[in-house]
């Protein structure tokens, strides 16, 4: 198809992505914890809320106030991004419900640099790996000798078209091994996600896809998730990472169908056969059923007085796990 050129002859990203792009949400996203650490620094803290406003609405957290977070909007189903909505919501807390005993900016100031480093690259190759202008070869050579790793970490390395074609030649080459592929932070737009699908969707061994941080929206989000309704393309993918994109808040219900039926297709959980005490496993055996235990326990409970200690602990241990 004309979305996907020539794929087994090397085929060209459309020209128009060879362009420079916008910086990445992330970027306007970590200006404004800044900014909202600053304001704290000089006791603003109405400024600080308007800017919490921006962020959260940014990220499709609608709602800034506690009662409007908790009381109005308080179903948040499927987050791609479930830290930064709990980090937003003891930020929220923190301005509106300070304590008195402590330093507000101090907690605050910790909440936003957790923030920070949630949002941002901080991968091993983004500190000392590739250069942030390196030369053509760079990527093609490192991914050379990656030939015997299951993972391809990419996190805060800017992908150029080139760059991109080089990645789907190498996955399409040398992919069927691997188990991992992080491509957070990397500028990945709509257009070459449509170009990589093709080349991601047929490793056998894909577990888990790392695409937040990017340039990414709900578009690029609908086509993967047409994607999985195919059990045959991702047959192995069990976690996608979606966050810090454009307008990417929620995960589609049809993606995560996806999702759970292919890992439950690969895993079944284990039968753990637990007893009251040593005494009726020794006896029993581990075929002990559940429902035998269950019975013992009603019978243990129908005697006068309260059941014994031991029994008591294995209900709170259990009720921990």
């Amino acid at each position: 198809p004309g979305a996907f050129p020539a794929r087994r002859t090397g085929g060209r990203l459309p020209a128009g992505l060879r362009k420079n792009r916008p910086a990445a949400p992330y970027v306007r996203r970590v200006g404004w914890i800044r900014q909202i650490q600053a304001t704290l620094r000089e006791r603003q803290p109405e400024r600080a809320m308007q800017l919490l406003r921006l962020l959260r609405k940014d990220l499709g957290l609608e709602g800034t106030f506690l009662n409007e977070v908790l009381y109005k909007k308080a179903t948040f189903l499927n987050l791609v991004d479930p830290i930064s909505h709990d980090l937003l919501m003891s930020l929220a807390r923190d301005l509106q419900c300070p304590k008195k005993e402590y330093d507000p900016w101090k907690s605050s100031d910790r909440i936003c640099r957790q923030l920070i480093y949630h949002l941002t690259p901080h991968s091993k190759w983004h500190r000392s790996g590739l250069p942030r202008h390196k030369s053509r070869s760079s990527l093609k050579s490192s991914l050379q000798k990656q030939l015997s790793q299951e993972a391809v970490h990419l996190s805060g390395v800017p992908l150029s078209p080139r760059d991109i074609q080089h990645l789907a030649s190498y996955l399409q080459g040398s992919g069927d091994h691997l188990l991992t592929i992080d491509l957070s932070f990397t500028g990945l737009r709509d257009e070459e996600m449509r170009f990589l699908m093709p080349f991601l969707q047929s490793l056998p061994s894909l577990t888990h896809l790392s695409l937040n941080g990017n340039h990414l929206t709900r578009a690029a989000v609908k086509d993967l998730t047409d994607t999985m309704k195919d059990m045959a393309k991702f047959p192995s993918l069990a976690w996608i990472d979606l966050g810090n994109n454009v307008d990417v808040s929620s995960m589609p219900q049809p993606l995560l169908v996806g999702l759970r039926k292919r890992l439950s297709r690969q895993t079944t959980l284990p039968t753990i056969y637990e007893s009251l005490d040593c005494t009726s496993e020794a006896s029993s055996g581990p075929e002990a059923s559940l429902l035998d235990e269950e019975e013992e326990e009603e019978d243990l409970q129908g005697e006068e007085g309260t059941p014994p200690l031991a029994t008591h602990r294995f209900h709170q241990q259990s009720c921990e796990r």
